[in-house]
């Protein structure tokens, strides 16, 4: 059994800051489980294009409101407390936070622990773990 507190986790090498939010890397790849989990805390304001072309992810928000753009069709959703995005086919998109947005999220690959977006707005598959 895995049992972390989110409180301590943000106080350890978990916590990855980078420009437009901060991710605390509750679950990683070496803990087994086949996916990693984080709390994501995206800044209000962000406007962040990312394409996980080595990564599945799922996000769940808990607070806060923005939209998802996907950018092979154009299409915009709304991002508010209780909206869960999937995506399933690695979908290049921005992320745009009006206010600052809490998220759940889940990535398939698990990631190491350390990774930040790259020039793509793509995670590496591999990079230094926790």
């Amino acid at each position: 059994m895995i049992v972390r507190k989110l409180e301590e986790a943000k106080t350890g090498r978990r916590l990855v800051e980078t420009a437009g939010w901060n991710s605390v890397r509750l679950l990683l790849k070496d803990d087994g489980m086949g996916f990693s989990f984080h709390i994501t805390t995206i800044y209000a304001g962000a406007d962040l294009p990312m394409h996980y072309r080595n990564h599945l992810e799922s996000v769940y928000c808990i607070a806060g409101e923005g939209s998802i753009e996907n950018q092979e069709t154009g299409e915009t959703f709304e991002i508010r407390p209780g909206v869960m995005y999937a995506l399933d086919r690695h979908d290049r998109h921005v992320l745009r936070a009006t206010s600052e947005m809490t998220m759940a999220c889940v990535f398939n690959p698990p990631l190491n622990g350390l990774e930040v977006h790259d020039e793509t707005g793509a995670y590496p598959l591999q990079a230094e773990a926790v």
